[in-house]
């Protein structure tokens, strides 16, 4: 049975049974007819997925592993705020007519700081210490940037990864963990789709930097199900998870920037069918 299953299962029934309303507050998400999208949320949710053991793409509904990737690809090795530069139309919604999605996700990765050691954007200051400095406590990017807010069409919703290294006992190589932090998560549209692209980018990273995967910790400070969303939620977790699929990563890539979409695939994936039409409110 899949981990990672249970604990989308345990998550939901988490906030079906003990979260709190939004109905009737000033809310600012809407449905595409206009009608505000109340939700019943909960905060500080906290799951943990040893990559070690499984790869954590749930089987309750298909989750696309390469589009997720190349959204992850986009912000962290494009730099991209550019939904032209997509495979898939998920930002569609929040971008102008050239396709820009304002000073937000990979237009904050791309920007170059200087440091001690020289001028570096978030990404490559990552890998540098991870391949330089490994047991830093200070491996983090940050996007949630207070100065651009105004010019971004989104806030950022996962805003922060804080990598750190661990030795373990009679292994020659270093095990990478990591950390996302997370301001708001709409559970059905975006809870396994995030857990898979930032458990993908973990693989990657731990690859260029000859580490083995560790710890993936899921931090999400508002997880919320919106109440258009709660039949199709109660369906899937009262499906029975399938064991999960073994993930693959090109092993032949050592390079962050050579990674695409065709560099991960999962094997023996199988799952129940897919719900259709999920409204996104925007």
């Amino acid at each position: 049975m899949s981990v990672a299953d249970k604990i989308f299962i345990d998550m939901c029934n988490d906030i079906l049974t003990n979260g709190t309303s939004t109905e009737g507050e000033k809310v600012r998400p809407h449905w595409p007819d206009g009608t505000p999208a109340y939700t019943i949320k909960k905060f500080g949710v906290v799951n943990r997925y040893d990559l070690r053991k499984e790869f954590p793409i749930i089987t309750l509904r298909k989750t696309a592993l390469k589009s997720a990737t190349d959204e992850m690809l986009w912000i962290w090795q494009q730099k991209s705020n550019n939904v032209n530069d997509l495979n898939s139309h998920i930002w569609d919604e929040w971008a102008d007519e050239t396709g820009s999605i304002g000073k937000a996700y990979g237009y904050q990765m791309g920007i170059k700081h200087q440091y001690k050691e020289g001028m570096m954007d978030q990404v490559d200051r990552v890998i540098y210490d991870l391949k330089n400095n490994p047991f830093s406590r200070r491996i983090m990017t940050n996007i949630y940037n207070h100065q651009d807010l105004h010019e971004m069409n989104l806030y950022p919703c996962a805003y922060s990864m804080t990598f750190n290294v661990t030795q373990r006992p009679g292994e020659d190589k270093l095990t990478l963990n990591a950390i996302l932090n997370q301001r708001s998560q709409d559970v059905l549209a975006a809870n396994n789709w995030n857990v898979v692209q930032y458990s993908v980018l973990v693989h990657m990273l731990a690859q260029v930097c000859d580490m083995n995967v560790g710890e993936f910790v899921h931090v999400i400070a508002d997880a919320h199900i919106y109440d258009r969303h709660i039949p199709a939620i109660k369906e899937l977790i009262s499906r029975e998870p399938l064991p999960a699929p073994k993930f693959w990563l090109n092993p032949e890539i050592k390079d962050f920037y050579q990674f695409t979409r065709n560099d991960v695939k999962v094997e023996g994936y199988e799952t129940h069918p897919q719900i259709e039409n999920i409204e996104v409110a925007i």
